[in-house]
C-alpha cells in the first residue's frame, strides 16, 4: 500500500477530498520526520511509538574482497508497535 493508497483510503473513511487527505498525511509524515531529526520521540496511541537509535563506529568487512573496512557511526530510526498494533495483525 502506497501513500496515495492511504490517502484515497482516509478519504473514503472521512467526509475529506482525496487530495486533502493526501495533504494533510504528508503533512503529519512531514512532523514526525522533524521530530525525528531533533532527536525527539514520537508516539502513536493504539500504533507504536517511533525513535531514533545510536549506533556505534565499528569495523566491517568487504564480503567480495574480505578487506575490512570502517563504518562510521550513524542514526537509524526504530519503531516498535503498540500491544494494540499486534493484537490486530495476529487476529
Amino acid at each position: 500500500m502506497t501513500k496515495k493508497d492511504i490517502a484515497a483510503a482516509v478519504a473514503d473513511r472521512t467526509d475529506v477530498s482525496a487530495a486533502t487527505a493526501e495533504a494533510v498525511l504528508s503533512e503529519a509524515l512531514a512532523v514526525i520526520g522533524e521530530q525525528l531529526a531533533k532527536g525527539e520521540d514520537v508516539r502513536l496511541a493504539g500504533f507504536g511509538s517511533f525513535e531514533t537509535r545510536d549506533r556505534a563506529a565499528r569495523t566491517g568487512r568487504n564480503p567480495q574482497t574480505g578487506e575490512e573496512i570502517s563504518i562510521a557511526a550513524s542514526t537509524s530510526v526504530g519503531f516498535k508497535a503498540s500491544a494494540q498494533l499486534k493484537r490486530a495483525v495476529n487476529g
